[in-house]
């Protein structure tokens, strides 16, 4: 018996490795990334991501590493103008190691009304840093036929 209760001991335990406060956690870096986009801290803003991350745009030509990112947001940083997403809905998931999560969330923007973002976030040193962020805009399904005859259509000038 002593043997059995070991053998669950030490399966177990992995488990409680998945503390409550890692969502509590991403959750709270994924916020802070949103509320310095808001307010054009660069700094802050680029500490929440991990050094080889990946960001990816609504174009389907902006997939930037984290360098190509950064010069493309300092001009607008630097102005004062950063981008203001406000989550309506996220959900987080973690893998078994406890070291890498993913998530995806709703956003709501002025200009594009309701985005989504979708990213990795690396556990690196005792921290949660962004490893790829996503936005996207979703497009509901009754209107995607007439959208992709005008992405389809469109000739970038």
């Amino acid at each position: 018996m002593k043997y059995v209760m070991l053998g669950v001991l030490v399966f177990v335990t992995p488990l409680s490795w998945a503390k409550p406060d890692d969502k509590t956690a991403i959750n709270d870096v994924l916020n802070q990334l949103h509320a310095h986009a808001s307010a054009a801290n660069f700094n802050a803003y680029f500490a929440l991501y991990a050094k080889e991350a990946t960001f990816i745009g609504t174009d389907a030509k902006e997939v930037w590493d984290i360098e190509e990112f950064k010069a493309y947001a300092k001009p607008h940083f630097d102005k004062g103008r950063g981008w203001t997403y406000h989550p309506s809905a996220r959900h987080i998931y973690l893998s078994a190691t406890q070291q890498v999560a993913w998530f995806d969330e709703l956003l709501d923007n002025n200009s594009f009304g309701e985005t989504r973002g979708t990213g990795v976030l690396v556990r690196q040193n005792g921290h949660w840093k962004v490893a790829q962020y996503h936005l996207a805009i979703p497009i509901p399904n009754a209107l995607a036929d007439e959208i992709s005859r005008q992405i389809k259509a469109f000739k970038p000038q």
